[in-house]
C-alpha cells in the first residue's frame, strides 16, 4: 500500500488536500470500501470464517486501496497522503497504542484459586468485571475475569447465562463510565470531550444499567443453581476450601500508570502546543501519553513470566487483528465524515435529516437509538465519530452547550448497544469464543440476539424515557 501511495505520488499533479475537501461534492460511492469493510468484519466470521480468519488483513487492505487509489487519482497524490497520515497521527496511532497497553498489561495478570459457583460469588464477579472495564477497558477486564469464571462455574450444568450476563456487562456497560474503557469514548476524548464529562454523566446510565442487570441475572442464576445441585450427587456438590490466588501484581501498577498516561494528555497544557507532520497535528502531550503508553506495555512484557501469560493462554492474536481491522476503518471513514459535515447538503442529508427536526435541531432519541443500532451491527468506535461529527464535531459545544444530550446520546448508545450482538464490540467473539472451548455450549447469532432483546432493549427504552424524553438526569 505504501508503495502505491508513493508511485501515485511521484507520478500526479495535487488537485487538492484532503483537509480541504467538501463534502457536499462527494458521492455515496466513496463510502463503499468504509461500508464493505464493516460488512466484512460483520459477516466474514459468520459466513466465510475460514478465509476470514486467515486474510482479514488482505481483505481490508483491498477495501482500503479501493479508496485510496481512487482518491488520489482524481483529488491529487497528497491528499491522498495527508488522508492516510491524519488518520494515522490523529486516530489510530492513539487508538491502537491505548488497546495494546491495555491488552499486554491486562493480559499479565493471572487470577487462580478454587472457587465455587453461587449465585453470590458469580455476581460478585460480574460486578468486580463491570468495574474493572472503565478502568482497564472492556477487552482487559473481558480477559482477565472470563477464564475465573469459567473455572469457577465447571461442575454447573446450566452457564450459558453466565457468559451471555459477562458479555452484557463487563464486555460493553461496564466500559461507559471512562474514556478508557471503551473505543469509542476514547475517541471522544481525543476529539476534545474531556475525561471527567464522561465520567460524571455516563455515570448514572452506567449505574442503572449494571444495577438492574446484576439484580436480573443474581435472581436467574440462583433459580438455575437450586436447579444443577438438585441433579449433582452428593459427592460432586462437596465443597473444597475457597481460595483466590493473584499472579503478576507489578502490573496493577503498571495499568495506574495508564490511566495517569491518559490523564496527562487530557490536563497537561505544554507552551509548544503541537508538531505539525503534513498538515496533520501531533500534540506534545499526546506524543508524551504515546510514549508513555509504549514504555508501559515493553516494561509488562519484560517483569511478566512466562507462566504467567501461558496460564491466559495469551497472543498478539486478537489485537493483531483489531490493528489491522482499523487502520482500513480509519482511513476508509474520511469520505463518510466528510459528507456528514456538509449536513443536509451531503448525500447523507437524508440520515441527516433523520436526527434532527425540522429547524435542524437534534432528536436525542434518534442519536441514541441510530448510534446504538449502527453500533450493534458495526464497530461501534467508527459509528461514534460518524454521529459525534453529524451532532456538529465541536466537542466543547457538545460537552457544555444545547447539544449536550446529543453527545450523552451518542456516547450512551454506541457503548451500550454493542451488547445487542456477538459483533458490536470486539470482545463479545473473544468471550464466546473462550467460553466455547470450555465446553460451553453458546447460542447462535440470533440466539444470542433474542437474550440481549429480552433483558437490554427494556433497559434502553427506561434510559429513553430518563435521558432524553423527560430529562430527569
Amino acid at each position: 500500500m505504501r508503495h502505491l501511495t508513493l508511485l501515485t505520488f511521484f507520478s500526479l499533479p495535487a488537485i487538492s488536500l484532503a483537509a480541504d475537501l467538501n463534502g457536499s461534492t462527494l458521492n455515496l460511492l466513496w463510502g463503499l470500501p468504509f461500508a464493505m469493510i464493516l460488512m466484512s468484519i460483520a459477516l466474514g466470521p459468520l459466513f466465510f470464517s475460514h478465509t476470514w480468519h486467515h486474510h482479514f488483513g488482505k481483505i481490508t487492505a483491498f477495501w482500503t486501496l479501493s479508496f485510496l487509489i481512487p482518491f488520489s487519482l482524481i483529488f491529487g497524490a497528497e491528499a491522498g497522503i495527508r488522508t492516510v497520515v491524519h488518520a494515522l497521527i490523529e486516530e489510530y496511532i492513539p487508538f491502537i497504542l491505548l488497546l495494546l497497553a491495555l491488552y499486554t498489561i491486562s493480559g499479565g495478570i493471572f487470577v487462580g484459586g478454587n472457587l465455587h459457583g453461587t449465585p453470590k460469588l458469580n455476581t460478585s464477579l460480574l460486578a468486580v468485571g463491570t468495574a474493572l472495564a472503565s478502568i482497564m477497558g472492556t477487552t482487559g477486564a473481558a480477559m482477565l475475569m472470563i477464564r475465573p469464571l469459567l473455572k469457577a462455574n465447571q461442575t454447573r450444568t446450566r452457564r450459558v447465562h453466565i457468559v451471555i450476563f459477562f458479555i452484557f456487562l463487563v464486555a460493553n456497560i461496564g466500559g461507559g463510565l471512562t474514556p478508557l474503557g471503551d473505543p469509542p469514548l476514547f475517541l471522544g476524548f481525543l476529539k476534545g470531550v474531556d475525561f471527567m464529562w464522561t465520567v460524571k454523566h455516563m455515570l448514572a446510565p452506567v449505574l442503572i444499567s449494571a444495577i438492574l442487570l446484576l439484580t436480573t441475572f443474581y435472581f436467574i442464576d440462583n433459580r438455575l443453581f437450586k436447579q444443577d445441585v438438585a441433579e449433582q450427587s452428593k459427592a460432586t456438590r462437596q465443597p473444597s476450601p475457597e481460595k483466590i490466588t493473584i499472579f503478576g501484581k507489578w502490573n496493577f501498577l503498571l495499568l495506574a500508570g495508564v490511566v495517569g498516561a491518559v490523564l496527562l494528555s487530557g490536563l497537561w497544557k505544554p507552551d509548544h502546543n503541537e508538531l505539525e507532520i503534513l498538515g496533520s497535528h501531533y500534540a506534545l502531550q499526546n506524543l508524551a501519553r504515546d510514549l508513555v503508553l509504549i514504555i508501559l506495555t515493553a516494561i509488562s512484557i519484560i517483569i511478566t513470566p512466562k507462566q504467567v501469560r501461558a496460564g491466559n493462554e495469551f497472543n498478539f492474536d486478537p489485537i493483531t487483528e483489531v490493528g489491522k481491522l482499523f487502520l482500513g476503518i480509519f482511513i476508509t471513514i474520511f469520505p463518510v465524515l466528510s459528507i456528514l459535515k456538509a449536513g443536509e447538503a451531503g448525500a447523507l442529508g437524508g440520515v441527516v435529516s433523520l436526527v434532527h427536526d425540522a429547524g435542524g435541531n437534534p432528536v436525542d432519541t434518534m442519536y441514541f437509538w441510530m448510534s446504538g443500532i449502527l453500533s450493534s451491527f458495526l464497530d461501534n468506535a467508527p459509528t461514534y465519530l460518524v454521529f459525534f461529527n453529524m451532532a456538529g464535531g465541536d466537542a466543547h459545544a457538545l460537552m457544555t452547550g444545547p447539544l449536550f444530550h446529543s453527545l450523552l446520546a451518542v456516547s450512551m448508545g454506541s457503548v451500550f448497544m454493542g451488547a445487542l450482538t456477538y459483533i458490536g464490540n470486539a470482545p463479545n467473539f473473544m468471550v464466546k469464543a473462550i467460553a466455547e472451548q470450555r465446553g460451553i455450549p453458546m447460542p447462535t447469532f440470533f440466539g444470542y440476539m433474542a437474550w440481549s432483546v429480552v433483558f437490554l432493549v427494556p433497559i434502553f427504552i427506561l434510559h429513553t424515557f430518563i435521558f432524553f424524553i423527560f430529562k430527569l438526569l
